[in-house]
């Protein structure tokens, strides 16, 4: 067992994809006890278990829920957690008899989160859609794009997890809560339109004082100021400038070499002239030489580094940022408490690994039968 701040809480998680394995895996980070039930066929994923980070820290059964006996064993598991996740469209797992209702017969207190793209109510909560589509329909995504180009799809980092895996978690513990005072449990409609728009909260308001412009590269976080913006070096690898404020600027400047005051930071004339300084100056020295000049200072400029990079990185290798699972070099656990820290998470466990002793060690009944009749699956 974990050491984390939420060891002793138990969660079952009916496997999906995306947002809802990133929810259980941060949980189960944090110390929780995470039993994933998977399908028969497999969840979905692209990516080969061993290898599938999303898949870490938890225990997996294999459980056709096409049967009743499957579903029964469920509800057997549920009345002993704290926990559901799920991330079906909404009515499915009512369907299915793993509805909140359903859940709650057996398990009053239990916390049931919904991890969907569109929510469980509105026009088009049946439909299908993905990532970004959800973050196109907020806003967020038409204000990540240079200037007369289209938008960038921001990976799936603004959506699913930004959006959905968070505001899930932040649901979830804020009904477990409510929970222990109440002794009832709740559904957590966490929606990725509603997490991606709560994301954007801060342009709002600014949009509301003047402060922001509807239209992309044309603000101070969306690269329309030359001192907050990526500059290409001399060998093609790129700098990071952030220097915001006029302290920071003023270093920025000065290290790079070129002439720049608050006259040309007050004057949005000024700034194409400033941008093409910037990007000269940087055209004269590779990526790592810029890196190495800038370390250490306010000047906010780091280099930009690639996934396979990063790890190495002295500040990041010094905080353990990444570890390696099972042969996988990946993230770490975050974030680091002072005293409740988590284990290093087991690696990620094919379908089916822990599904006769996992569902014992929950309190499911005749599973020795289950096997045997093919409702459960032992790998």
């Amino acid at each position: 067992m974990s050491g984390g701040p939420l060891q002793g809480l138990k969660v079952v998680e009916l496997a999906g994809i995306g947002p809802g394995p990133y929810a259980a895996m941060l949980l189960a980070d944090l110390g929780a006890d995470v039993l994933r039930v998977d399908r028969p066929a497999g969840g979905g994923s692209a990516v080969p278990a061993e290898h599938d980070v999303l898949r870490r820290g938890r225990r997996s059964v294999v459980l056709d829920l096409r049967r009743p006996e499957g579903v029964r064993a469920v509800l057997e598991a549920v009345a002993s957690a704290d926990v559901l996740l799920e991330g079906y469209r909404p009515g499915v797992a009512e369907r299915m008899g793993l509805g909140p209702e359903h859940c709650w017969a057996v398990n009053p207190a239990l916390v049931f989160g919904r991890m969907t793209g569109w929510g469980q109510t509105g026009p088009l909560a049946s439909t299908a859609g993905h990532d970004l589509g959800y973050i196109a329909l907020t806003g967020a995504l038409h204000a990540i794009g240079r200037r007369g180009q289209p938008p960038t799809p921001p990976l799936n980092l603004v959506g699913d997890f930004g959006g959905g895996s968070t505001f899930l978690i932040i649901g979830v513990l804020a009904a477990l809560w409510e929970a222990r005072s109440s002794g009832r449990g709740q559904v957590v409609d966490a929606a990725i339109v509603d997490g991606a728009a709560s994301l954007t909260g801060l342009l709002h308001g600014m949009l509301a004082a003047g402060l922001w412009r509807d239209r992309p590269a044309s603000n101070m976080l969306d690269s329309g100021m030359p001192w907050y913006d990526v500059y290409p070096a001399r060998d093609g690898g790129h700098l990071a400038v952030g220097a915001l404020e006029p302290a920071f600027f003023a270093e920025f400047v000065r290290i790079l070499g070129i002439e720049a005051d608050e006259g040309d930071r007050r004057d949005p004339m000024r700034w194409p002239a400033l941008r093409e300084r910037i990007a000269k100056a940087f055209s004269t020295r590779d990526r790592d030489d810029w890196a190495a000049v800038f370390e250490g200072t306010d000047a906010c400029v780091a280099p930009v580094l690639g996934l396979t990079e990063a790890p190495d990185h002295p500040h990041l290798a010094a905080r353990g940022t990444f570890v390696e699972i099972g042969g996988v070099r990946q993230p770490a656990p975050a974030p680091r408490f002072s005293r409740s820290v988590p284990d290093l998470p087991a690696p990620p466990a094919a379908a089916g690994t822990h599904t006769r002793q996992a569902l014992e060690d929950w309190g499911v009944t005749a599973v020795d039968e289950l096997i045997a009749g093919g409702v459960a699956h032992q790998a």
